[in-house]
């Protein structure tokens, strides 16, 4: 019985199982225009343009093994971020297999990311004037070029050094820095950093951070309370002394409010950053730039949500660098425009 046995499974090996490819058929060219836009998160034309961009990276060098086609690695990307789903859900969606949304979505994240330059910059000169006076008409702040903030990003927890990456709230997360201007463009992004780490950290040794001590940017930025002041960086009084301070407090309150709508408006249009991410640790990172990327791409092309979303308040760690001289810099600031 046994040697019976062991021949069938001889057999069995031998015999060639035919290989099945299903037929892909665009989304675009069946859905409606608003069924494009809830499933992928953009108008039929800014995925038509935005492949353009990106065409000869996902484009294969040759036909073997039946490769995505580039406008499904495109999709199947766009889906992956506007829902967060997992790689065999969107795989049935659009006929291909698990494995081959996971290489469309790893090859497809950083073609867009390959875009960071474009999309994500920091104003200067004229557009920096011109960010100036948008801020100030919000609540009569002067000089504020951005304002920062850190995010958690959900992730599955990683298999070396986990316990760096457990936040304050005990999840697995990385921790990202975003800079928004007053109309919640992202103009800078750091996403590189465990979740454990402070903010006031990621900022002392960021590239930008750097641009500010050496006074390359002329501006402020504006921040919660665990950024340290600087003469550079304004940060809310602990406790007010003066009606000039309360003021200041007010202000800096009214305007700093724009990158939390800015986080909200991001992860409703991306709800992967907010369900969390289950790729590897290590291209965390890169999604998170791609969707910034595909924020900004979005405000250029006009293809913006209808409604901006406040993302939840998180009360913000405490003060962990008390800075004399941009203490008595806030100090002159409030005295000076406040009064």
């Amino acid at each position: 019985m046994a040697d019976f046995v062991r021949r069938l499974e001889r057999l069995r090996r031998r015999q060639r199982v035919e290989r099945v490819i299903p037929d892909r058929i665009n989304p675009l060219e069946v859905l409606s225009r608003s069924e494009i836009r809830q499933r992928y998160r953009f108008h039929p034309e800014s995925i038509v343009f935005l492949l353009g961009m990106i065409f000869n990276a996902l484009e294969s060098p040759t036909f073997r093994s039946s490769p995505l086609p580039p406008m499904i690695s495109l999709l199947v990307t766009l889906q992956f971020f506007a829902s967060g789903a997992h790689y065999l859900v969107i795989g049935d969606i659009h006929g291909v297999s698990k494995s081959s949304v996971s290489r469309a979505v790893r090859r497809t994240t950083a073609a867009i990311c390959s875009l960071r330059d474009r999309y994500i910059k920091f104003p200067r000169n004229d557009a920096a004037r011109a960010i100036h006076k948008e801020f100030y008409n919000i609540a009569r702040f002067p000089k504020v070029i951005g304002i920062i903030d850190g995010t958690q990003i959900k992730i599955k927890g990683p298999k070396e050094n986990e316990t760096d990456f457990v936040n304050r709230k005990g999840y697995h997360s990385i921790n990202v820095q975003m800079v928004c201007d007053a109309r919640f463009r992202i103009t800078n992004v750091v996403a590189k950093w465990p979740g454990s780490v402070h903010d006031s950290r990621i900022f002392r040794e960021s590239e930008l951070c750097r641009k500010f001590e050496n006074g390359e940017i002329n501006g402020l930025l504006l921040g919660d309370s665990g950024y340290p002041c600087r003469p550079y960086l304004m940060t809310p009084y602990l406790n007010t002394q003066t009606a000039a301070q309360e003021r200041y407090n007010i202000a800096l309150t009214k305007t700093r409010v724009l990158i939390e709508q800015t986080f909200g408006v991001l992860k409703r249009r991306f709800p992967c950053l907010s369900y969390g991410l289950r790729t590897e640790t290590t291209s965390a990172p890169q999604v998170t730039v791609a969707c910034v990327v595909l924020h900004n791409f979005g405000m250029d092309r006009g293809d913006i949500l209808e409604r901006m979303v406040d993302e939840p308040f998180e009360p913000p760690e405490a003060e962990v660098d008390i800075n004399q001289a941009g203490a008595r810099c806030r100090d002159v600031f409030a005295a000076t425009h406040f009064a």
